[in-house]
């Protein structure tokens, strides 16, 4: 579910709708049941997305990958017309950043995680919550307001992603308190500063939309200056 929602999102910030899935399955020997799992976590995303599953490709590779160890991996293809793509070129100072809540930590950020974690046991409701799609909240808000940038929030949390979609010599100034972050990252908190979060996590906030005017009930997390 992780893979195929990361990939979509991805697709999505372009300004094109998805259209395919591919993925590819690889490990020191297949087990059928556990790539069918795999499999079935990313059709399920995918048809939540209106997105096609076509296939892909299983390899068994007892040289390359150890006991146990398995490479799971996907590709998303999307169309858009030309004129609506999404390259963030149209942002200028003024502009309001709106935020759509992520529901947790999503795909970044667990080489830090299984670093605090160790060999402890852990609480798979906080941490593994899977990665939250967003092609029904992104439609709706292009339906009533012009988009001009999309960033997916993943490694390099808000304001790398953000800094990628950004005209030279604008910038994002994002007002951490205007919203509530999930649990997850006041346990993050014990272990890891403020700084390192904002510069690893999403923080609650897993996708961000540059508008010109924010609509009604739009998270408003900050403006472009």
């Amino acid at each position: 579910m992780d893979l195929a929602a990361h990939c979509i999102n991805d697709v999505i910030c372009t300004g094109a709708d998805p259209l395919f899935l591919l993925d590819y399955v690889a490990a020191n020997r297949i087990e059928l049941e556990q790539v069918s799992e795999l499999v079935e976590g990313a059709a399920e995303v995918c048809r939540t997305a209106g997105c096609a599953l076509i296939g892909g490709e299983t390899a068994e590779l007892p040289g390359v990958y150890q006991e146990s160890e398995l490479d799971f991996v996907g590709t998303c293809v999307g169309i858009g017309e030309r004129e609506r793509l999404l390259d963030g070129s149209r942002c200028e100072a003024g502009d309001v950043v709106i935020g759509f809540p992520s529901s947790g930590i999503h795909t970044n950020g667990f080489s830090l995680v299984r670093t605090i974690v160790g060999g402890d046991e852990f609480d798979a409701d906080l941490l593994l919550v899977p990665h939250k799609l967003y092609v029904d909240e992104v439609k709706r808000l292009q339906a009533h307001a012009d988009v001009r940038a999309l960033a997916h929030v993943t490694g390099g949390g808000i304001l790398g992603n953000l800094e990628r979609v950004l005209p030279e010599g604008i910038g994002a100034r994002i007002d951490w308190d205007a919203w509530e972050r999930p649990p997850v990252f006041a346990w993050l908190a014990e272990h890891v500063d403020e700084e390192e979060l904002r510069r690893v996590f999403n923080l609650g906030i897993g996708m961000c939309a540059v508008v010109r005017e924010a609509p009604d009930g739009g998270l408003v997390i900050g403006e472009l200056a």
